[in-house]
């Protein structure tokens, strides 16, 4: 027999040795292998393009019901906020406070559906079956004017809408890479170093350890 054999030989031996040590070790009594069932209960994402929506539909005038008995005590009668976020009416990015309702602000309108099917109601998230979202999803779309009032949300439908500030994000970050090593000779002296900029002045953080609305202008 080669060489290259006999060691090939030495590390199946090997592996099975191993793999048989592992089967024989008596078992910790902890945890078990998931099932397809409770796979499927995690598996609820979907995608901007609609990949992963589940099946089931629902209208504007349906959400309309389903919203006031599942959001409006939150985000208002008509998704105008309050304590909690608003969800629709005139909101701007710019200014110095901006409004960033679902039609001023979100990028695709599949992502207010996941949202709402994972993380809504506040006080018992992902409880509503996917026709009472699918129903809520188009509701607050059509307080944002975004589609008419005969609009039904399914996952043919919904990919289907194209939110206004699709392109307002940056999906690959501009900054350069850099990476911070540690000098151990050549050093620059302590001294010949200077701050070029700072933030001071645009509003980026507040000036002091207080409240942030207390530095922007009201």
């Amino acid at each position: 027999m080669s060489s290259s054999r006999k060691l090939l030989a030495l590390i199946a031996a090997g592996l099975f040795s191993t793999a048989a040590a592992h089967a024989a070790e008596p078992s910790l009594g902890l945890g078990k292998s998931a099932t397809p069932e409770q796979i499927a209960a995690w598996n609820i994402d979907a995608r901007p393009d609609g990949m992963g929506l589940p099946e089931g539909k629902g209208s504007v005038s349906e959400g309309d019901d389903s919203y006031q008995e599942n959001c409006a005590m939150c985000h208002g009668t008509f998704g105008e906020g309050g304590k909690y976020p608003r969800l629709a009416g005139e909101g701007k990015l710019t200014g110095d406070r901006p409004e960033q309702t679902v039609g001023s602000f979100w990028p695709y309108s599949v992502t207010l559906f996941d949202f709402i099917n994972r993380a809504m109601p506040y006080p018992a998230p992902h409880s509503l079956p996917p026709e009472k979202v699918y129903a809520i999803t188009a509701y607050i779309l059509n307080q944002n004017n975004l589609v008419g009032d005969d609009f039904v949300a399914d996952k043919n439908t919904l990919p289907k809408v194209k939110m206004p500030n699709e392109g307002g994000f940056i999906w690959k970050d501009p900054r350069p890479d850099t990476h911070d090593t540690d000098c151990m000779k050549n050093c620059r002296p302590a001294g010949g170093v200077k701050v070029s900029t700072t933030a001071e002045g645009s509003r980026v953080t507040p000036r002091t350890t207080g409240p942030l609305d207390t530095d922007i202008p009201q």
